[in-house]
């Protein structure tokens, strides 16, 4: 054990006190964030040098602790987070059933962090500074240097779900893969004006799947039209809605030659767009075919053609590695990729007559 430090630390001026975190604390003390929960929460597995330290930090950075920081480290209690984009898409409820399923068997406390759509990482270093966590699911937000720096101040595991960082374990999606297999369906089945409901550019899933829609097209000798690729107007989600796909299916229904299929990145987007294609009068799959991403559980029930990435497996893989690096002190770091699968329903068919655009039901 240190001795508690007998320098006296600088006081911080009272105008930043409420800058203060639970790691300025732990970095002061040189002490895991863990430690000054349990210390906040006056648990008797600290020792009295460890306190020591621990409190004059406080006193000394006049940190005043959140609520939640001292919940965390009740004795024996064991919390585990899961940080995602949208606790209500239902994309990530799919995520999040995984993970609960896995757990139901575990006292363990989860712990959800709904991040949202417009400024997801600073919402989450507020939350990483509300107080620690004994482990980290972080879904589809890209890590960059300063995000890892505080990732890797928590001193707990991590699992990066749908994005990848060297310093941590990433369980990805090969979504080019993903895409390409949806594009080369319809170019199967006679398709040549194929177009693409995309996701707004900051999405970190955007680009590869445009990049899988393009290598099918190019691998069969098809040109490439950046006409026929367009997002809906809704931002919410990053254009992963059912809003955005209507409004997307309905600028290329627009178009003076509209494509024949069309490949949605999301199956609420192809919802959205079967609904736009219903309203003016088409008939799918006879008029057009609509293929989705994602294989949710009403695609079944609609009889969607889609992209299956079997979300509840990946929370179930992801949160069993992240309860692995709880448990034991695991070497180096996993990275695991799932490949998606293509599920031919209902709602893709030959084109009536090669390359000619879809007809309206009269």
């Amino acid at each position: 054990m240190e001795p508690p430090s007998t320098t006296p630390m600088p006081e911080r001026p009272a105008t930043d006190r409420s800058k203060v975190t639970i790691y300025d604390v732990a970095e002061a003390a040189g002490v895991a964030i863990s430690t000054v929960s349990r210390v906040l929460n006056e648990s008797p597995e600290v020792s009295d040098a460890t306190r020591a330290r621990v409190q004059a930090a406080i006193d000394a950075l006049r940190f005043k602790p959140d609520r939640l920081a001292k919940q965390l480290a009740k004795p024996g209690a064991t919390t585990l987070a899961v940080a995602l984009p949208s606790a209500t898409s239902l994309f990530y409820v799919e995520i999040l059933k995984g993970v609960k399923d896995t757990l139901s068997k575990d006292d363990i406390d989860l712990l959800l962090a709904d991040l949202g759509s417009t400024s997801p990482v600073q919402t989450l270093h507020r939350f990483l500074d509300r107080g620690a966590v004994d482990g980290l699911l972080l879904a589809a937000l890209p890590v960059d240097r300063k995000l890892a720096d505080a990732l890797q101040r928590m001193r707990a595991p991590v699992v990066l779900i749908g994005t990848h960082h060297p310093d941590f374990d990433s369980l990805t999606w090969d979504d080019v893969a993903g895409a390409t297999a949806a594009v080369e369906h319809l170019i199967e089945l006679g398709h040549r004006r194929i177009g693409m409901i995309a996701a707004h550019p900051w999405s970190y899933t955007a680009e590869v799947r445009l990049s899988g829609y393009r290598a099918a097209l190019e691998s069969a000798g098809l040109p490439f039209d950046p006409k026929l690729i367009t997002p809906g107007d809704t931002l919410k989600h990053a254009g992963f809605s059912e809003e955005a796909g209507g409004e997307a299916m309905r600028k290329l229904l627009s178009l003076p030659d509209p494509p024949t299929a069309v490949f949605a990145s999301a199956d609420v987007q192809a919802y959205g767009a079967w609904a736009a294609a219903r309203d003016a009068g088409l008939v799918v799959p006879r008029d057009l075919s609509i293929v989705g991403y994602d294989d949710l559980k009403l695609s079944r029930y609609l009889g969607l053609t889609t992209v299956a990435q079997r979300m509840q497996e990946m929370g179930r893989l992801a949160v069993e590695r992240l309860l692995t690096k709880m448990r034991q002190d695991t070497d180096g770091d996993m990275i695991h990729t799932i490949t998606p699968e293509l599920i031919v329903r209902n709602s893709t068919a030959p084109p009536r007559a090669p390359g000619t655009s879809a007809t309206r039901r009269r």
